[in-house]
């Protein structure tokens, strides 16, 4: 998507050679337009996939789930990461590591919304090393249900996240493929 690509050259601020700030973008702002673009993109490449819901974890990935969902014409369901006192006492768990938080967390979804007759696509915002995709891909396997792929926004490819997942033979899908973050310039590989 190359309007991606310009709005993260234009909005984006490399604060170190693993680390791209895209809060104006994605993780605090959000540009509705480019979200419900990237949804359709989204769900154009997964749309004969027979896909029953689309998943993602809070909360930077709501945003394109949302859209993807809706272009889809699905539930999207996220997986929490803070427990409430409403929170299903019996949900899927699974402790996972932020690469951006620096801290050890749970993320948790609800029983009562994957089945196993579910066809689930995983959209997220943005991987690194790929600890909460892996920990919703565990989730979504305890519950039976069959994870069809995943929708990636921006792959920063000289990590191994995107890379070992696709190594587990999961269909991953990015929008856009980072190389590197050397030098201050944002390098993207061809998709």
């Amino acid at each position: 998507m190359e309007l991606l690509k310009q709005r993260i050259i234009e909005e984006g601020t490399i604060l170190s050679d693993q680390v791209l700030n895209l809060d104006g973008l994605l993780n605090h702002q959000v540009d509705p337009q480019l979200t419900m673009e990237m949804g359709k993109e989204f769900a154009a490449r997964f749309r004969e996939s027979g896909i029953t819901r689309v998943v993602t974890v809070e909360s930077s990935g709501i945003a394109v789930g949302f859209a993807t969902a809706y272009e889809l014409g699905v539930p999207l369901v996220f997986a929490r990461r803070k427990k409430t006192l409403l929170a299903d006492p019996d949900a899927y768990c699974e402790r996972v590591p932020s690469f951006t938080k620096g801290i050890v967390t749970d993320i948790m979804l609800s029983k009562r919304y994957l089945s196993s007759e579910d066809r689930v696509l995983f959209i997220d915002d943005i991987i690194a090393n790929g600890d909460a995709a892996k920990g919703l891909i565990k989730i979504i396997e305890r519950s039976g249900a069959e994870l069809i792929g995943l929708g990636i926004v921006i792959e920063k490819s000289f990590q191994a996240g995107a890379r070992t997942i696709r190594e587990q033979g999961f269909r991953v899908e990015s929008l856009v493929k980072i190389a590197s973050l050397t030098d201050g310039t944002i390098t993207f590989l061809e998709i």
